[in-house]
């Protein structure tokens, strides 16, 4: 089951399943979010909950009892219930259950909140945590932009002047291995030889947005100032590319396994919410 919201000058389409962001149009009915082809990558733009990214042996340990989690989480493969609905907004809601009580053994609601304004997509994420003690997670979004021209016509464009470090990955782990992205004028080429060792791993930036340019003009951007950390991912001739911020990552080969002490983690109180968001603007 799907749900769009619009007004007139764009409309986005969300699909129950995951509550996921399958569809962003300006008026002219041009899209912008990557159609989900499986011979690349068959998402479109998941909720990654629980947990950002992978554990290590997909395993981690609560009150030293053992739990297995796969690589981000478990609610972008669940349906959601459309709980509000306006002509511009939507409200879907994820309540922990049997099912999720075995891999995460908290109760708890997440809520993703989608509100259209002018020409850009506000995405709200609100974790409560119903249970009666503290609550471990990790949150983050995976939206792909369709990039319907050739790859390296387009560019990053950072909103500050910054040669950020990433993080690269060893076994879907972050290792302690490091590069700078170099910029020139705040800006990056894109080009797949950037994405070959997988996702680019930032868990710090001085920049709160990144836009996509296409032939020097802005397509596409993507602002989280609620979101510290960043991956920026694509596939070998893809043609798309994904600006995911992050509350979190995968784990390092040092994680001691205990969720609660996994770096990134945010630790809710019980009966306590959580709330960030962030925005898509298209041009």
């Amino acid at each position: 089951m799907n749900t769009t919201i619009s007004n007139s000058v764009a409309k986005a389409s969300i699909n129950h399943a995951g509550a996921e962001l399958f569809s962003l149009k300006n008026s002219q009915n041009k899209e912008f979010i990557w159609e989900g082809n499986p011979a690349f990558w068959g998402k479109h733009s998941p909720v990654l909950f629980p947990i950002v990214g992978t554990l290590k042996n997909n395993i981690y340990t609560i009150d030293e009892n053992e739990y297995q989690l796969p690589r981000h989480g478990f609610a972008r493969d669940m349906d959601f219930q459309l709980i509000e609905k306006t002509e511009n907004s939507a409200t879907f809601s994820l309540q922990s259950n049997k099912e999720t009580l075995l891999k995460y053994p908290f109760e708890f609601e997440l809520q993703l909140i989608y509100t259209l304004e002018n020409t850009t997509l506000t995405i709200a994420y609100k974790v409560i945590n119903k249970g009666s003690s503290k609550m471990p997670f990790s949150i983050g979004a995976h939206p792909a932009i369709a990039l319907p021209n050739a790859f390296e016509s387009y560019a990053f464009e950072f909103e500050k002047d910054e040669n950020p470090e990433f993080f690269l990955l060893e076994n879907d782990l972050i290792s302690d291995k490091t590069k700078i992205l170099e910029t020139n004028n705040r800006q990056v080429q894109l080009d797949y030889e950037l994405f070959k060792n997988d996702a680019l791993i930032f868990k710090t930036l001085e920049s709160n947005s990144l836009t996509i340019l296409e032939n020097s003009k802005p397509y596409v951007k993507v602002a989280f100032e609620d979101f510290p950390s960043l991956g920026l991912w694509t596939k070998d001739k893809a043609p798309f590319v994904c600006i995911e911020p992050w509350l979190g990552y995968s784990d390092t080969h040092e994680n001691s396994g205990d969720l609660f002490e996994k770096e990134g983690i945010i630790i809710l109180d019980k009966n306590q919410t959580f709330d960030s968001k962030f925005t898509i603007t298209i041009f």
